[in-house]
């Protein structure tokens, strides 16, 4: 009896460093139990509770229905937990082996609403440098990142941006203006710099100026490559102003059931592709990230269809480029995951070692790039293809050739959209369906 109020004491104490909290009452209750009958230490404890958040995100059977048979009587009680956690850990793993179907898409969680103000940054410069997630383990395209704005509205499932950044609240730079005229650049020197990695680069428009500030530093830098990325429809500022031709407008896109289910709050893909087709219309360069591209049960279909809708809609003369890349999670932002209280699906699936990170295996992103690239054939050799933060081993296989170093690969894109920026014209006006698409 001492032992059992003993342990029930501890118990307390050392779930609170577990996802314990986030089960749902019914369940914490019976893990309790339990815990109190097989006394569960700390790590078991948090591997059983992230097996129970993980099945409830994934509208699975929950941990009480999951629960295994009792383990053989005659083994010691340590062998008895370890049997235990190890069966949950096997079936929970036969899921993530099992690709997921995508049916009716859930509710979006939350409100959706978030405090946006204007902060002098106390740091006194630019937040410009390297990209954030580069790795010394990927071919990385050394990409300059420029944070006009920090955090983001749209509520992406698998985004490492939200776990950099832990309130409702979207920083803008109240001094973006002046200290990005303020900055100082080689004249001599060819510079990418995109805006898409601490927030969306269009979704907040021209709030506080920043892309008045944006268009101006592109205009007195023509050795600049200004890439907005975006998940965003919102384009009425740059259909509205005169645009630098060294400008780049990029969509992140994915099959409709994907953004349904796991980039909530953004832009349908009609209204992405409708956004890319008019600013194109006007003679701005447009690009294409299928990042990250997610393997599902209809993945192969349903990529398929889209890739079809983006070499119908666009002629490559318009299109600077098209990267591919999957899912990767660091331990951070797996936890956000787990906190966050969504329904999603997007830890489902084999989280395998990655250079340094948690991804698919192998053959799985072989299978995703290779089909993506076969599908855009026609634009072999007339658009920039490239692979975003994967190892370089994958470069061959996919496209039949790599780049020796990151900075081959840096001076090969360079050259590439400066190309695409200084040949491409405006097209001729031709009738088009209600999706924005040639008919």
């Amino acid at each position: 009896m001492r032992d059992r109020q003993a342990y029930e004491q501890k118990f307390s104490r050392i779930v609170e460093q577990t996802p314990f909290g986030r089960l749902a009452a019914e369940e914490r209750a019976f893990l309790r139990r339990q815990a109190g009958h097989y006394r569960f230490s700390q790590q078991e404890l948090r591997r059983i509770s992230e097996i129970g958040v993980d099945l409830a995100m994934w509208d699975a059977p929950s941990l009480m229905v999951v629960w295994p048979v009792a383990p053989p009587a005659d083994l010691p009680p340590k062998e008895r937990r370890a049997w235990v956690v190890g069966a949950l850990h096997r079936y929970v793993e036969r899921l993530r082996a099992t690709p997921r179907q995508y049916g009716t898409p859930v509710a979006i969680q939350g409100s959706g609403s978030y405090r946006v103000r204007a902060l002098d940054r106390q740091r006194g410069h630019l937040g410009l440098g390297p990209c954030p997630v580069a790795s010394e383990q990927t071919r990385c395209c050394n990409l300059l990142t420029l944070d006009a704005v920090e955090n983001c509205g749209f509520d992406c499932s698998y985004c490492s941006v939200r776990s950099f950044y832990h309130d409702d609240q979207i920083h803008f730079d109240s001094r973006f203006a002046d200290r990005l005229s303020a900055l100082q650049l080689d004249p001599e020197r060819t510079y990418h710099i995109g805006t898409g990695q601490a927030s969306d680069s269009l979704m907040w428009g021209n709030r506080f100026g920043v892309l008045d500030a944006l268009m101006d530093f592109a205009r007195r830098h023509p050795n600049v490559i200004l890439e907005l990325k975006t998940k965003s429809k919102n384009i009425a500022y740059l259909l509205k102003h005169p645009v630098p031709r060294n400008l780049i407008c990029t969509w992140s896109l994915n099959p409709q059931c994907v953004i349904e289910h796991e980039e909530q709050r953004t832009a349908r893909l009609d209204e992405r592709l409708d956004a890319a087709r008019r600013l194109a219309d006007r003679g701005i360069i447009v690009g294409f990230h299928f990042h990250p591209m997610i393997h599902y049960a209809d993945w192969k279909a349903d990529y398929s269809t889209l890739l079809s809708r983006v070499e119908q809609g666009f002629d490559p003369a318009e299109v600077a480029l098209v990267s591919f890349g999957t899912l990767t999670f660091t331990k951070p932002v797996i936890r956000r995951i787990r906190t966050s209280g969504s329904k999603t699906r997007i830890l489902q699936m084999p989280l395998t070692p990655s250079d340094g990170k948690l991804s698919y295996p192998e053959a799985v992103k072989l299978a995703l790039f290779s089909h993506a690239y076969r599908s855009l054939a026609s634009w072999h050799g007339r658009v920039f293809f490239y692979l975003c933060m994967e190892n370089h081993r994958l470069w061959r296989p996919v496209f039949g050739f790599e780049y020796p170093s990151n900075q081959a690969f840096e001076a090969a894109m360079k050259a590439s959209y400066f190309n695409k920026i200084r040949g491409v014209r405006t097209r001729p006006h031709v009738c088009r369906d209600a999706g924005g698409f040639e008919s």
